[in-house]
């Protein structure tokens, strides 16, 4: 359960989680090299899903059907409208599966990059370091069974936002609002998930914190929307919002004595 009284933590703005990121040189370095692993890893299961969903087709899009005959021509007509169609499908879901792929894998460097965060603010504030920053067999499978919940918890969402889309006037706007609370979740698991929080606790933190939480996942959800370049800004920013979430994920710990965890 999570506790809150009516005192409520200051916000932490992006600007002073961009400056803390380039102050230290340790987190500087970590954040480059799981940018340029995430990147590589989407790229790699973007290229990988995309052959094979195309592979599902055969030679059927390779070859034009006949269009001698005025039925050929109705054929021609509905193959190449099929054609561009599956390619597109093909590439959206390609996106969504290595979107997946990678966030699965990835989750235990980036909880690790959360707790090299808490431990370089709680140095700067003269705090106690509370625990090492070490992988272990145990922890690196907890992160990724994380890692798996919430993915799939990912894929309801996406479900979601399509029987949404069916709602008029508002249906659109319901959409980002519950794409941006899931992508304050996701951030907000990195440092929740070293305390051994559940998924249902997380959820109930983003909840509570409803403001901060939509502050914090804002700007990841409008940059998912964008065609193309999503992948790669994502991935570039990746690492600097986890710090953004964590500095303001354990200044509400340390600020309001009595916002309380009790760990699963």
């Amino acid at each position: 359960m999570i506790m809150t009284s009516a005192k409520q933590a200051q916000f932490v703005p992006l600007s002073y989680s961009t400056g803390f990121l380039f102050r230290n040189k340790r987190l500087f370095f970590l954040s480059t090299l799981f940018f340029a692993g995430t990147i590589g890893l989407t790229y790699l299961g973007y290229h990988f899903s995309l052959q094979l969903l195309l592979s599902l087709t055969g030679s059927f899009f390779s070859t034009a059907p006949d269009t001698v005959s005025i039925t050929g021509k109705i054929f021609y007509v509905s193959w190449i409208s099929g054609k561009y169609l599956y390619t597109i499908i093909s590439h959206i879901l390609s996106f969504y599966l290595s979107f997946l792929f990678t966030f699965i894998v990835t989750t235990p460097v980036y909880v690790f990059l959360s707790n090299a965060t808490e431990n370089c603010y709680r140095k700067l504030k003269g705090h106690e370091i509370r625990d090492a920053q070490f992988f272990s067999a145990s922890s690196l499978l907890r992160d990724l069974w994380e890692g798996i919940k919430l993915g799939f918890f990912g894929l309801f969402i996406t479900f979601l936002a399509l029987l949404l889309n069916f709602v008029p006037v508002v249906g659109q706007l319901l959409i980002l609002v519950t794409y941006i609370f899931y992508s304050a979740l996701i951030f907000i698991d990195y440092p929740a998930s070293k305390r051994g929080w559940s998924l249902r606790n997380k959820i109930r933190w983003v909840i509570v914190h409803h403001d901060i939480s939509f502050r914090l996942g804002l700007l990841p959800a409008l940059i998912s929307m964008i065609p193309f370049l999503n992948i790669f800004l994502l991935a570039l920013l990746f690492p600097l919002l986890t710090i953004h979430a964590t500095l303001n994920f354990i200044s509400i710990l340390d600020e309001n004595d009595s916002v309380k965890q009790v760990l699963p």
